[in-house]
């Protein structure tokens, strides 16, 4: 099926765009910020907590961090006025990282000041691995600053193990994903079973030593084994969360969810979805698959009304 998926994936630029429309709009919540406060708020009903991320990512003009800065902020007002259990998420090179990294950081001060002001939290997304050193550069500066702010750690890199160590020096707020971009073998790892052992290493070092954990992740393997070290250090509900992505194992986050765990489920949206998709089947082509799968499910549903 992966080979089928990649071909798929490759394909996707000449695709129409009512037809990747069709692909994310399960994944995406939509263009404008009223389709994530649906979205959050349909959620929230349900007992799952959301984190939203505005779309658009390595800008090529600093000028465009001020139109992505404003979103943000009005992000962080609607979720207020509205009541809503969601807090942000943010890619730096939205914010003008590889443009101009004194200007990403007086934005996430910004930003940073303004979710403290909210009683609101701000986690920094990890994109590719050209940013992981700056990324987490910036985590730290505005750590010691406003406190409400968390970082992300890739299994898939090589680096991450000694990261999670220095970065559980003192409790802090940390997600685990798998990753996605596409790496050289020298900085990830490539074999999917030594990811999978190295996300639940890293679990298990956060948690060991106190940090609050957001675990990323649709692998029930890994969930099995977030549960075990919960059992095993006698963990309450309120010292870690399973997140998961807009649209994908929503039986798994029932399960979940019904077992009395906090689960977050990641709610993108905006005027760049289409790009967004693009890139991100591209980077992941099993995300094809899964929407293949899911859109089978679908129809085969509606079949047996």
């Amino acid at each position: 099926m992966s080979l089928v998926n990649r071909l798929i994936a490759n394909a996707l630029p000449v695709v129409p765009r009512p037809i990747i429309g069709q692909f994310s709009r399960r994944y995406i919540a939509g263009p404008a910020l009223d389709d994530a406060v649906r979205v959050v708020r349909d959620l929230n009903r349900t007992g799952v907590m959301a984190t939203i991320d505005v779309l658009g990512e390595h800008l090529v003009r600093i000028e465009e961090a001020q139109t992505a800065l404003a979103a943000y902020l009005e992000v962080l007002d609607r979720i207020a006025a509205e009541g809503l259990d969601s807090n942000i998420s943010v890619k730096l090179t939205a914010l003008g990282l590889k443009v101009d990294p004194g200007a990403c950081l007086t934005h996430m001060r910004h930003l940073c000041a303004a979710a403290r002001e909210r009683h609101n939290f701000v986690r920094i997304d990890m994109e590719d691995s050209s940013c992981t050193s700056a990324t987490l550069a910036i985590y730290h500066q505005l750590r010691q600053e406003f406190g409400g702010v968390g970082a992300v750690l890739q299994a898939y890199l090589r680096r991450s193990r000694a990261d999670a160590t220095a970065l559980a020096v003192e409790p802090a707020n940390l997600r685990v994903c798998k990753g996605i971009y596409l790496e050289p073998r020298a900085i990830a790892y490539q074999d999917r079973e030594i990811i999978r052992q190295n996300f639940v290493e890293l679990i298990s070092i956060l948690m060991r030593r106190h940090c609050y954990v957001g675990i990323a992740t649709h692998d029930e393997m890994v969930v099995w084994n977030a549960l075990r070290f919960v059992d095993e250090l006698g963990l309450k509900p309120d010292a870690y969360e399973f997140q998961m992505l807009l649209g994908v194992d929503e039986e798994l986050r029932r399960i979940l969810i019904g077992a009395g765990h906090r689960l977050r489920v990641y709610v993108p949206f905006g005027a760049h979805w289409h790009a967004y998709s693009i890139r991100r089947l591209k980077e992941n082509p099993n995300i094809v698959g899964h929407i293949v799968q899911n859109a089978v499910r679908s129809a085969m549903g509606r079949g047996r009304r």
